[in-house]
């Protein structure tokens, strides 16, 4: 069975590394492309007024790392100010970047998920009254979050760091994505969007799934996958773990 990972090209590359070291036959066949920020002078402005945040909340280690192309020469990470995570995978980045560890808010590490309301109860203790949050996410979004802290009384305000962009199917790509459908059953998808779902969908509008498998790290991932017209699918949590375990135990 091989494990075809669709995050974008530098994580998907990531992935294979880790999953292969386990003995998992895995290739990066990304379905999201990342591309510079349609207004990066909004993503430079965003640091200039850090220090005016009590938080700075990333949606995905995309947001995160992309966010950081744009950081000032010799700027650290201001004292005070809070990064959120959704998820694992955004906290290493960050950490990767120099914020401190004691900086870094995210989900408990024995969540049942990572998205928004897993971080939101580790936020909403505190008094969010004329608190300036920024979010840092791609082009567009869920907004549960933004609209939560809102209604705290946070003045929220978002900045787009990168843009999500169609992938080119072409090369190496192309072969993988071939393979799978000539071979649904020796083969394995592994969505971490509910965009790369969509962007398979579009980029094969003839396709049938009604023989190929999925695994999915949110429940909101397995309906996009289900409503593509994938029927076996598997759901598990994000971290590297538990996708190995899911993953073995569907092999065996």
């Amino acid at each position: 069975m091989r494990v075809l990972v669709t995050r974008p090209q530098a994580q998907a590359e990531a992935w294979v590394v880790s999953l292969r070291e386990h003995g998992i036959d895995a290739v990066a066949l990304p379905l999201i492309d990342i591309a510079a920020p349609a207004d990066p002078a909004a993503v430079q402005a965003a640091w200039q007024t850090l220090t005016l945040r009590a938080l700075v909340v990333f949606v995905s280690p995309n947001a995160a790392g992309q966010f950081f192309v744009s950081q000032p020469s010799g700027a650290g990470w201001p004292a005070g100010v809070d990064a959120a995570a959704v998820g694992p995978g955004t906290s290493a980045v960050l950490r990767a970047h120099g914020v401190p560890a004691a900086a870094i808010v995210e989900p408990p590490v024995d969540a049942a998920r990572f998205d928004s309301e897993a971080l939101w109860s580790r936020l909403s203790a505190r008094d969010w009254r004329g608190r300036g949050v920024l979010v840092v996410r791609g082009d567009g979004g869920r907004e549960w979050l933004a609209d939560t802290l809102r209604a705290r009384g946070a003045a929220v305000d978002f900045v787009s760091a990168y843009r999500r962009v169609a992938p080119r199917l072409d090369g190496e790509r192309r072969r993988h994505l071939d393979a799978a459908l000539a071979r649904p059953g020796e083969h394995l998808w592994f969505f971490s969007s509910g965009e790369a779902v969509e962007q398979l969908g579009r980029a094969c509008p003839q396709a049938r799934w009604d023989d190929a498998r999925a695994l999915a790290t949110h429940p909101r991932i397995a309906e996009r996958a289900r409503d593509c017209g994938f029927h076996v699918i598997y759901e598990t949590r994000p971290p590297l773990g538990d996708v190995i375990a899911c993953i073995k135990s569907i092999a065996s």
